[in-house]
């Protein structure tokens, strides 16, 4: 390094006085054993803490279950069978309401971002029904579709349609109008313009309205086992209510979580398989 100074030193002449030598901030790699430790710092920190407070008697049973009595209640729902059914009913809700909001998102984004009819007739109306809560038409939907499964997997799709729709219509319209106009001289119809150019240059943000549609999955899921539901986690929830069992209330509330984690991990790992140069959020702070 002296030398390369000493010769750039020869070449241009001793630099003006009062600068300084520029000095690059070149950012240490860090091991991924490291990365996953801090990350679960902050959990490992809250257990403790809910452990140490229900010892010292801070917390009641009554108030919340220890961490030891909710594991042996995930043991007892899992033993008896009542866990494993209800995940899977939740699972398919959610998964089935999830799917039809992403298609439905996705294609209304795809519509209005790309085509100027489209974005005239479509956008103020779905606009207009993206400001109104979801959880406003809980009483509509039961009048409409009754206590049935219609019901819950139809709020979860509308949940989950208006952010994938955001973001897709957002990133169809920044694609670059010149490769479009390029493509369209090279004879490239109108669906493979979207197929190969449109939705590729999009992807930052079809990924990021995939990842808002997931965990507002797990939220419409909550709202939607509201719904005289007989089946899944919130069925467990309202019996757990009836009997005052704060540690099955507690088993429930981190199912949603773990929920709702998992769903953000996988868009994550979608999100390097996809674009694998992308650098890791925060890895230059």
């Amino acid at each position: 390094m002296s030398d390369t100074r000493a010769a750039v030193t020869a070449t241009t002449g001793p630099p003006p006085p009062g600068l300084v030598t520029p000095r690059p901030q070149l950012r240490e790699p860090r091991s991924r054993p490291y990365a996953l430790t801090v990350r679960a710092l902050g959990p490992f920190v809250l257990l403790g803490l809910w452990w140490g407070a229900s010892a010292t008697g801070l917390l009641t049973p009554d108030v919340l279950a220890s961490p030891a009595e909710v594991l042996k209640a995930v043991g007892e729902l899992w033993g008896d069978g009542q866990l494993p059914d209800a995940l899977t009913t939740s699972l398919t809700r959610s998964g089935l309401g999830l799917l039809i909001g992403l298609a439905a998102g996705l294609t209304l984004g795809i519509t209005t971002g790309f085509t100027r009819l489209g974005d005239e007739l479509l956008d103020s109306s779905l606009q207009t029904l993206r400001t109104i809560p979801f959880l406003s038409l809980v009483p509509l939907f039961m009048v409409w579709f009754g206590i049935n499964e219609t019901a819950k997997i139809l709020l979860i799709a509308v949940a989950t349609t208006f952010p994938m729709y955001v973001s897709t219509s957002s990133g169809v319209r920044n694609t670059d109008p010149k490769l479009v106009e390029a493509m369209r001289s090279f004879g490239m119809s109108r669906l493979a313009i979207v197929r190969e150019v449109v939705l590729p240059g999009a992807l930052p943000s079809l990924l990021a309205g995939l990842r808002l549609s997931m965990t507002l999955s797990v939220i419409a899921l909550i709202a939607a086992e509201e719904i005289n539901a007989t089946a899944g986690i919130g069925y467990l929830m309202s019996q757990a209510q009836s009997y005052a069992r704060t540690d099955i209330l507690a088993v429930c509330i981190l199912v949603y979580g773990l929920l709702g984690l998992t769903a953000d991990v996988l868009v994550r790992l979608l999100e390097r398989f996809l674009m694998p140069w992308r650098t890791p959020q925060g890895a230059r702070r």
